[in-house]
């Protein structure tokens, strides 16, 4: 890796988050991780991005004759996929009964605030949650498919993944253009800018971090999983009495 590789303003800001971001990826393993076997702990991890996705996309058309309109590439728009698996999980009309929850609500206003005084370090926020739903989002639906694979209990399905799904597009390449658009905007932007990037970047984690322990439902999925487990047990249990007695 050169030192031209090292000084890319995407390279510090991913140094400067490391230890949130680490805490971040525990906090999904620990909460999201539920989500492989039990749908409604999926759905509610999808629930409480989707306002947040929402709210960049339409910041990106607003200011679209500005800087952030260089980060709206299209192959990444998330909303339509949000809906569709959303209708999925929850039904149609289900934003009737739908009330954001306090994380969301705060989450909102800060991106309403930053958008208002200094809409630049909106980059941030977009920057980090596509290049995390294009990393460990990928990898979350792809260890999901596994465990329904491999499950005695659980239908395989290839819906409600559309959130995950580019298309015929190469997740490298997605990444890679993401990344270089933002360090080319980054080469434009003075000192100071740059410093109030990287610091709200962690923000950026503080608040995903209460979006993710915000998500319902895992505790109850680890009661399912041990009596699946028992259930497992017994059925062998009986099988192995029915035919070596």
């Amino acid at each position: 890796m050169t030192d031209k590789e090292e000084d890319t303003f995407c390279k510090k800001m991913r140094k400067a988050t490391r230890e949130i971001h680490a805490i971040s990826d525990a906090l999904v393993n620990a909460k999201l991780a539920f989500g492989f076997l039990d749908d409604s702990v999926w759905a509610d991890g999808l629930l409480v991005f989707y306002e947040i996705f929402r709210y960049l996309e339409g910041a990106m058309i607003r200011l679209k004759n500005t800087k952030i309109g260089l980060l709206h590439l299209t192959e990444l728009q998330r909303t339509e996929a949000f809906d569709q698996d959303l209708e999925y999980y929850l039904g149609k009309g289900w934003m009737k009964n739908y009330s954001p929850r306090d994380s969301v609500i705060k989450y909102l206003m800060r991106l309403r605030e930053i958008e208002d005084t200094e809409p630049t370090l909106l980059m941030a926020y977009i920057y980090h949650l596509y290049m995390g739903l294009l990393s460990g989002g990928i990898i979350l639906r792809r260890k999901r498919q596994l465990m329904q694979k491999i499950s005695p209990f659980k239908e395989v399905t290839s819906c409600g993944n559309n959130i995950t799904d580019f298309k015929n597009h190469n997740i490298f390449e997605l990444k890679r253009d993401l990344r270089e658009t933002m360090n080319k905007i980054a080469d434009t932007l003075d000192e100071d800018t740059k410093n109030k990037l990287i610091e709200e970047s962690k923000i950026v984690y503080a608040l995903n971090n209460e979006l993710i322990r915000s998500v319902r439902g895992a505790g109850t999925v680890i009661f399912k999983k041990i009596f699946y487990f028992i259930s497992a047990l017994i059925l062998i249990l009986i099988v192995f009495l029915v035919f070596f007695k």
